[in-house]
């Protein structure tokens, strides 16, 4: 069994790996080690995400996905998240998140007692819909009041949108001229990798209209 862990952040101001001492510790509290770390800074209501697609690409049966809590696994609309959770349950993933106690149980070994370990899928399936429903929620509602925001600013004349971070994209320019790979710069950055490709196809345009 190899313990994979997910830490995401949604925007590139925020830390992404702010969460790997917490799981770290819980993990060997637990009287494990984490095998390896996955790291990005996406949006949780975004099916396609590049380190989710690693882990679940690596992962083998019996596996476990661990996370700090589910809304850093998804704040996905129902049917994005019935499609994730088919492609966790067909990689024979186990979902075990901090905030979730119920959870926690299947970082130990019930392979010997198949009442138990039914008994526990039983239910950590249905608390992980029901906390992945609340995330979604939550994500709906705050989405909802920043509109509300963005509406009351503009009819203020106070809204001027979200100004690009220059200062960070000559960074990823930098760092692309100097050769390193987009996942290296994204962490260089520190960016997502999303937004270093973004920044490799302009650099990219520009040549092509100076060329």
């Amino acid at each position: 069994m190899f313990i994979r862990a997910y830490l995401r952040a949604s925007t590139e101001d925020q830390d992404a790996s702010r969460a790997r001492e917490q799981l770290t510790a819980f993990a060997k509290g637990q009287g494990s080690s984490i095998a390896n770390y996955y790291t990005e800074n996406a949006s949780g209501a975004k099916a396609e995400r590049l380190e989710l697609r690693r882990l679940l690409n690596d992962a083998q049966p019996g596996d476990v996905l661990l996370v700090e809590a589910i809304d850093r696994l998804s704040r996905l609309p129902r049917d994005d998240w019935k499609r994730l959770r088919a492609e966790i349950d067909a990689k024979g993933l186990r979902v075990v998140a901090v905030d979730l106690p119920t959870s926690h149980q299947s970082m130990k070994d019930t392979s010997g007692d198949e009442f138990t370990a039914r008994m526990l899928d039983a239910i950590n399936s249905m608390m992980l819909d029901m906390m992945a429903a609340i995330a979604r929620k939550d994500y709906e509602q705050r989405r909802e009041r920043q509109q509300q925001g963005i509406v009351k600013a503009k009819q203020e004349g106070k809204y001027k949108g979200r100004p690009a971070d220059e200062e960070k994209r000559q960074r990823i320019r930098e760092l692309l001229a100097a050769g390193f790979s987009v996942r290296k710069v994204a962490k260089l950055a520190p960016a997502s990798t999303s937004t270093v490709y973004a920044v490799q196809t302009e650099v990219k345009e520009a040549h092509s209209a100076t060329a």
